[in-house]
């Protein structure tokens, strides 16, 4: 019970794993789409920053997304610098599963990429989603600029409103400045391409998104 206390519960600074200062090696290319997986990237290409339960699934759901140029997993908005899978999932290192997304806003725009996330996880859970469990598993949109922000949030009290009327409870979502992004291990990346019957725990509440409200800037 203390192990599962520590796991959902935020580490201090003080408490979290010292990590290292040499970043995990990832592949250059991306192996579904064989895009770039670390920048530099196309000057058109914006970047958005989403934790919603398994990176798996989720990266997933955007490489699958038109306008989609590259999708990367690693772990964001924690304390340890360079942190293992393993780390993380100690619950010590304060991070969170997250997936990077460059898109190309000449095709999609942000507030399609915040209608894949909103409706293919359950917002509400806080420190877990489904069956797993642990402050890795939070709910999170990590914005790049103020325009992001002001999307994120408009997009947060519209869905709100819906899961409501649909009898959910209050949104968890964390809304934060895009921390660090640290990219998990190479064998993370794409992984449900990779491996086509892996695990996906990855579910949405089956409540639209009210897209004319979660688009205003």
């Amino acid at each position: 019970m203390l192990f599962t206390h520590k796991k959902i519960t935020m580490p201090t600074r003080e408490d979290a794993l010292p990590g290292r200062d040499q970043a995990l090696p990832v592949p250059d290319q991306h192996f579904v789409n064989k895009a770039r997986m670390k920048p530099p990237f196309p000057d058109s290409i914006e970047l958005a920053l989403f934790g919603m339960g398994c990176f798996w699934g989720a990266e997933r759901k955007f490489w699958q997304s038109s306008g989609v140029y590259t999708t990367a997993v690693g772990y964001a908005a924690g304390y340890t610098p360079n942190p293992t899978y393993e780390e993380v999932c100690t619950g010590l290192t304060g991070h969170n599963e997250v997936v990077q997304v460059g898109f190309d806003p000449t095709i999609t725009s942000y507030s399609d990429m915040l209608l894949v996330f909103w409706e293919n996880h359950d917002p509400t859970q806080g420190m877990r989603q489904g069956n797993d469990t642990g402050t890795q598993y939070r709910s999170g949109i990590y914005y790049f600029s103020e325009q992001q922000r002001q999307q994120a949030e408009a997009s947060r009290d519209a869905y709100q409103q819906a899961l409501g009327t649909a009898g959910y409870g209050t949104i968890t979502t964390e809304i934060l400045p895009a921390p660090p992004f640290y990219y998990a291990e190479e064998y993370h990346q794409q992984y449900l391409a990779k491996n086509p019957g892996g695990y996906c725990g990855l579910g949405g509440t089956g409540v639209e998104c009210p897209t004319g409200l979660a688009v205003a800037p």
